[in-house]
């Protein structure tokens, strides 16, 4: 995947990140009894999923669906961006 070779170092950084929220998650979990900074925690860990989630999603449909010489029509372009946008408001 081009797309993510090309993105490889933003992406490895999202899914640090990730894991920082996941260790929190799993800290917290094991030594505290507050529900309602797992629940924060969980909400971050949800949101950055989906943020990763959307991004590569974002660069198939850029990088496979849609040819980088010209070749799509107005019709294929725009609902490509669309499904783009109906996909960061369902993830995020």
């Amino acid at each position: 995947m081009a797309h993510i070779s090309r993105d490889r170092k933003k992406l490895l950084d999202r899914v640090r990140r990730l894991q920082g929220q996941i260790s929190a998650l799993y800290e917290v979990l094991e030594t505290k009894d507050d529900c309602t900074e797992v629940l924060h925690l969980l909400a971050s860990c949800r949101g950055s999923m989906s943020s990763l989630m959307h991004e590569i999603v974002e660069g198939h449909i850029r990088f496979h669906l849609m040819t980088n010489d010209s070749g799509n029509t107005h019709q294929q372009e725009e609902a490509a961006e669309e499904l783009i946008e109906a996909l960061r408001k369902y993830l995020t």
